[in-house]
């Protein structure tokens, strides 16, 4: 008894020695913890704010700099010789040269009168929103009115225009509308005449509406989706006709996204490049292509002038289109959708048979726009003189053996593909996540956060890269000393702020629909902000995060613009870039090359449709 109440006595001193000798540590050790818990975020968002100084802003001011200091004197002289050049202006660079108003519009209204690259790059945007939005309102009335197998997948498709390699869309309508294409070789079947749309505004117009049709039929869809079917079930009681219901009540509620889908579409064509450098080539450049070729004409302030002159216009049409954007955001809480009908008429009435026989015909041009050039260009590959064939691909395996060293590695460029995509997720996750937090919390100044973070998707790859190759590649002088960033770092960085907007875009909603009394409850019982977003908010949101991950890989796998400007003279070839190189010369590795992008582009977009592709914020 005596041994054991001793023991017992003996064991309570000692258990209370030791917390009274450890409680001191142990109690700063949880207050670092929580102070680092507390200021997480912070630290956070201030790296990211650095990062995004570093790799992004330093490099678009570079880019100024370079249009107003020429030859070590500050002037803006290259613009103004821009400005008042018709060859770039068109004809209104007349009046900013002095000569009469009255002369400047004759030759305007004339037959004969000068576009100019910036005017002919508005009229080509024109043209390609008025198709897009041509193809895509056919597409937004079957997946919002009808009811049919395969409705799902074919939505999840409208976020292709994000995923697909714009290079790869190229190389498929080579394929179809070239001479020896898909379209050509049907039509001699049919003994009809050879058509050749390659290096014609009309292939440029139709690549872009591959492009952006699907990206209007979204943006629609889901307004149409939001339609309370109460509002058009009360005109039709009070007597108004199905047309006159659609006119009064459906069509207002659908005009600001088909007017949100047409801006984006013409901000995204304003700045082409790829399709236009594969289908028309120097002879239908835009801006973006002629700011590419200055660059390989080493004329960089022209470069630099020309291209922050199209930044201008592409931030003020963004601008423009996220103030409009803010008024007419649609809200579909707290409303009852429009049933959909079943695709197969339930009658033979005009009535019915007539939009189904629109569908059909809409459904024809739809497979030769959206389905022919992939198919072209998976059958191309497998082509030859004598039949279907494995020579292209066995092309690409010789030609990494045998090749120069000059000349583009086909596998070097897979292997270089794959690094760069998984290098770039490393940086643009994380700061898309963060980027997300920031942009979902309720705070004085956090619209001018969202402006500044968002500021690259109005920033075309020809600018970043041409920034990132002037002041990271080349260096910059500090203390006496250059310091200079080899071109794989460049062309991470370049992906990475390229993807890392769409990671925002993923997650945002997700952290947006996250129920904030589980945080509350968490805050309440002393969890830091940081430990509640680990442990609540973004366990709650993963599948968004994984989604934005697969977004920010495709996009890297698939970008051109920056690249092509950062590996010229460089081993740092990807394959968006060997395509560009086999497709002036060899169609047939071209498509090859474009099978093995698209199958690792189908994967992210596999994966993006199955965690978040219905909840991407665009």
């Amino acid at each position: 008894m005596a041994r054991d109440f001793d023991g017992g006595a003996d064991g309570a001193d000692s258990e209370k020695m030791t917390e009274t000798a450890s409680s001191p540590s142990s109690k700063r050790g949880r207050t670092v913890r929580n102070t680092i818990e507390r200021r997480a975020i912070v630290g956070l968002a201030v790296a990211t704010i650095a990062l995004l100084l570093g790799i992004f802003y330093y490099p678009v001011a570079t880019v100024f700099i370079d249009s107003v200091l020429v030859d070590g004197r500050w002037t803006g002289r290259v613009f103004v010789s821009i400005l008042r050049d018709p060859f770039y202006l068109g004809e209104p660079a007349r009046l900013l040269a002095g000569e009469p108003v009255g002369a400047v519009i004759e030759s305007v209204l004339s037959s004969d009168r000068r576009l100019g690259v910036i005017g002919f790059t508005a009229y080509q945007a024109a043209l390609s929103t008025v198709t897009s939005v041509a193809l895509g309102l056919p597409a937004a009335y079957l997946l919002a009115r009808f009811e049919f197998p395969g409705r799902r997948t074919l939505r999840s498709l409208t976020i292709l225009p994000f995923v697909l390699p714009s290079i790869m869309v190229g190389v498929g309508f080579v394929a179809t509308f070239g001479r020896n294409g898909t379209l050509n070789a049907v039509l001699g079947a049919l003994g009809l005449g050879q058509v050749n749309l390659l290096f014609t505004l009309e292939a440029v117009v139709i690549a872009h509406a591959f492009y952006n049709a699907p990206l209007v039929a979204r943006v629609t869809t889901a307004a149409w989706e939001s339609v309370d079917a109460s509002a058009v079930e009360t005109a039709r009681s009070l007597g108004a006709s199905p047309v006159r219901a659609f006119r009064d009540v459906v069509a207002p509620q659908l005009y600001p996204s088909v007017l949100m889908g047409a801006a984006l579409t013409f901000v995204f064509t304003f700045s082409t490049f790829p399709i236009v450098l594969a289908l028309g080539g120097f002879q239908l450049a835009t801006v973006e292509v002629f700011v590419y070729r200055l660059i390989r004409d080493l004329e960089y302030a022209e470069a630099a002038a020309l291209a922050l002159i199209e930044l201008g216009i592409s931030l003020g049409l963004l601008y423009a289109y996220l103030r409009y954007e803010a008024k007419h955001t649609v809200r579909s809480r707290g409303i009852r959708p429009l049933p959909r009908r079943p695709l197969t008429p339930p009658s033979f009435s005009v009535r019915e048979l007539l939009p189904r026989l629109g569908l059909a015909v809409y459904a024809v041009v739809a497979l030769a726009v959206f389905v022919a050039p992939i198919a072209s260009m998976v059958l191309a590959s497998l082509s030859g003189p004598e039949g279907l064939t494995l020579a292209n691909y066995q092309f690409l395996i010789d030609r990494q053996t045998t090749g120069a060293a000059f000349q583009v590695q086909p596998w070097d460029a897979v292997r270089n593909s794959l690094l760069f995509g998984v290098a770039s997720l490393a940086v643009a996750l994380p700061m898309g996540v963060v980027v997300a937090v920031l942009t979902t919390r309720d705070y004085r100044g956090r619209k001018l956060v969202d402006a500044v973070a968002m500021a690259p998707l109005a920033v075309s790859g020809i600018v970043v890269g041409l920034g990132l190759l002037r002041g990271l590649v080349f260096g910059v002088e500090v203390g006496g000393s250059r310091i200079a960033v080899g071109g794989s770092f460049a062309i991470v960085s370049a992906h990475a702020v390229a993807g890392y907007p769409f990671v925002v875009r993923t997650v945002a909603p997700g952290l947006e629909g996250v129920d904030h009394t589980l945080v509350e409850s968490a805050r309440a019982l002393g969890a830091p902000r940081a430990r509640a977003l680990l442990d609540i908010e973004l366990p709650l949101v993963w599948p968004a995060v994984i989604a934005g991950a697969a977004f920010a890989f495709a996009i890297s796998i698939g970008e051109f613009s920056a690249t092509i400007v950062l590996a010229s003279g460089t081993n740092q070839f990807t394959m968006p870039i060997a395509i560009e190189r086999f497709i002036g010369r060899r169609l047939g590795p071209a498509t090859a090359m474009g099978v093995v992008l698209l199958v690792v582009t189908s994967a992210s977009f596999l994966l993006i449709d199955r965690l978040g592709g219905d909840d991407v914020g665009f």
